[in-house]
């Protein structure tokens, strides 16, 4: 053990102690000589001793304070897109929409007109008002292509204009289902399609909350096939609306996350409105 720690003395501590060391014994010697050539000697000496310091003085490392380097200058990256407004023909959607028979049932966005009910028919339909609380046997009546008539959007959402640069962003639209009816769950992935600009609608996901209906297992999986950006994913059991949209998530590609019901219809540019 130690009593005392080791120190380290950097070379320029050592020179400066060595160059002390040095003139205290060239002092001590002179104050000695007694001789009668102590005014040679003492010339002497001196530049001994003098010639000692410049020899240290030159071996000591030389420091020099250098300007900082300049910083390079990153150059904005400026987004390689065209100038001026999106055109209407660069905002068509995914499908368009088929032409609508106006005399069809809820055609425009008319009301059904249900007219007398056979029994079979009053049967059917109690059946859906018991089952989804709403008339499905309207709906399972009604065109998969419906339109709403005429666009309600206010004039300034209609007359809106977007830039090209910097581009809107994509969006992944996310819909969650449980046991929905089919008619109103394709009418609103339908509606998305027929509503949203091709440019930047990447995807449609439905998310099935653990479903028990057979129509919604096989049969909804190979129908979506062919509408190709459209996929079903699923949970193996039922968690709730809020799991099966962080699922939804989990699963989207889009830079936007649009997330909406399974039994409702989207306005005219839909994906436009929501990616911005």
């Amino acid at each position: 053990m130690r009593l005392f720690p080791r120190r380290r003395f950097s070379p320029l501590k050592l020179a400066v102690l060595g160059v002390a060391v040095f003139f205290f014994l060239v002092i001590l010697f002179m104050q000695q000589d007694m001789g009668g050539e102590a005014s040679d000697r003492k010339a002497r000496m001196i530049d001994v001793m003098m010639g000692a310091v410049n020899n240290i003085r030159d071996s000591m490392p030389k420091f020099q304070i250098q300007a900082p380097e300049p910083r390079e200058e990153h150059e904005e990256r400026v987004p390689q897109c065209p100038p001026g407004y999106y055109s209407p023909a660069e905002l068509k959607p995914v499908i368009e929409r088929p032409i609508q028979d106006p005399q069809a049932p809820g055609a425009d966005g008319q009301a059904f007109k249900e007219g007398t009910l056979s029994e079979e028919e009053q049967k059917e339909k109690d059946r859906g008002m018991q089952k989804q609380c709403f008339n499905q046997f309207a709906s399972d009546r009604i065109s998969l292509h419906r339109s709403l008539g005429v666009d309600t959007r206010p004039p300034e959402c209609i007359d809106q204009k977007f830039k090209r640069c910097p581009p809107l962003p994509t969006t992944s639209v996310i819909i969650v289902f449980h046991n929905e009816a089919w008619s109103t769950l394709l009418r609103t992935v339908y509606s998305v399609l027929h509503s949203s600009p091709a440019i930047l609608l990447k995807e449609i996901i439905l998310v099935d909350d653990a479903s028990t209906d057979e129509h919604l297992k096989t049969q909804l999986e190979e129908y979506v096939k062919q509408l190709q950006i459209v996929k079903v994913v699923r949970q193996l059991e039922r968690k709730g609306l809020i799991t099966a949209r962080l699922l939804g998530a989990k699963e989207a590609i889009g830079e936007v996350l649009t997330f909406l019901d399974s039994h409702c219809k989207c306005c005219k540019h839909h994906g436009k409105v929501h990616g911005t």
